[in-house]
């Protein structure tokens, strides 16, 4: 433990916690394609997943940059905090921009974890990362909202009783922006499913818990419109901004477990009578990884740190999710080549967390649609798109 980390009392308590939850318990989780029930229900009762929720709701309200701790320590731990991350973000949309009734309905309950808001709506089979392209429409009827569409990689669905669904409410055509005319609902999802949502798992090459979402005319009280209508778009922009940085904080974890996991095995591996470790060959390429992880680690703490500040920090939080993503891949990849075929084995751990880190350079937002958003919004360069 570095004597200069941040958090250093709640980063050595998400490390006893995790302990209770080692390798095996996670391989069973896959091999069941089973959600980690026990695992989540743990977090929450520790009040970890209400670090980001006011203390006059019930939760820490502590910032962004002591959530990134917890988030890297568990992933640094070997556990996988996207079974469960959502929670801390999503409830950001209720937070900035929700009704007193609202919030004061809602975020003591999730803090206390009887209520989960897991789950955040708004990628479409058609749209993709545009989300201005979204189809799944609202429209008011009295004192309701009929949602008709479909959404897609909508993660933790099946263990979430409330999700942030964005809608449009005005077709895009009749908007002066495409940004314009989107709107956010706060679907009570232990009433809507049958009732017009009908939720269909994606198998996927990692346990996420991702699914398909079918609204076929489900009803929403008008009242959980969060905010003004039309104007949804610019809520869940700074969600997305924090979600970037927790998971660019999780790849940090994961570049860290597999800089652990690759300099102990190649301390302790011996061929042609003497450790691995004593190869440059092997040294190198985990000194790289080091080198980039702790340089991405700089930039994901420099996103946090502006987050927390209530600063711009769109650009610091793709270039940081970027960063650690691609630094915690080339860590997985050096560490699976210093194990050789051991590495490959279940038992080892690394399998699983190298498909796990994988799909942090596709998701939330692709390396090129961060590199799109620097070159346009950093560097001036005209829209390629």
């Amino acid at each position: 433990m570095s004597s200069t980390e941040s958090f250093p009392e709640i980063r050595e308590s998400v490390r006893r916690l995790c302990a209770d939850f080692p390798g095996t318990y996670w391989q069973a989780k896959d091999r069941d394609r089973a959600y980690p029930t026990e695992f989540v229900e743990t977090l929450t009762r520790e009040g970890f997943l209400s670090v980001l929720i006011p203390e006059d709701y019930s939760g820490s309200g502590l910032g962004l940059g002591a959530a990134t701790a917890i988030l890297e320590e568990v992933h640094r731990s070997g556990c996988n905090g996207g079974a469960c991350h959502a929670q801390m973000y999503v409830m950001g949309t209720l937070l900035k921009h929700g009704s007193d009734a609202q919030k004061a309905q809602y975020l003591p309950a999730v803090a206390s974890g009887d209520l989960r808001l897991q789950a955040f709506g708004v990628t479409e089979p058609t749209s993709g990362t545009d989300t201005t392209r979204i189809r799944t429409f609202a429209r008011k009827d009295g004192d309701d909202y009929i949602v008709s569409g479909q959404k897609i990689w909508i993660s933790r669905a099946e263990h979430s009783d409330l999700m942030v669904l964005l809608v449009r409410t005005t077709p895009r055509e009749e908007c002066l922006k495409s940004s314009d005319g989107m709107s956010v609902l706060l679907v009570d999802m232990r009433e809507a499913i049958g009732k017009g949502l009908t939720i269909r798992p994606i198998r996927t090459m990692l346990n996420h818990a991702t699914t398909e979402l079918f609204f076929d005319d489900l009803r929403v009280p008008a009242a959980n419109l969060i905010g003004e209508e039309g104007k949804g778009f610019r809520y869940i922009l700074s969600g997305m901004n924090a979600e970037r940085i927790l998971i660019a904080s999780e790849c940090i974890g994961d570049g860290r477990f597999f800089i652990d996991r690759a300099v102990a095995y190649a301390k302790d591996r011996e061929v042609f009578g003497r450790p691995i470790g004593q190869n440059q060959g092997i040294q190198f390429p985990i000194a790289r990884a080091q080198v980039q992880l702790s340089a991405a680690a700089l930039m994901v703490d420099k996103a946090a740190a502006m987050f927390d500040a209530g600063e711009n920090c769109g650009t610091e939080a793709n270039m940081a999710k970027m960063l650690a993503s691609e630094a915690s891949w080339y860590a997985g990849d050096q560490c699976l080549q210093t194990h050789g075929g051991f590495g490959f084995a279940e038992e080892y751990d690394i399998e699983r967390k190298f498909r796990e880190t994988r799909l942090y350079q596709t998701a939330p937002i692709s390396t090129n649609l961060i590199l799109s958003h620097v070159a346009t919004h950093a560097l001036g360069l005209p829209k390629s798109f």
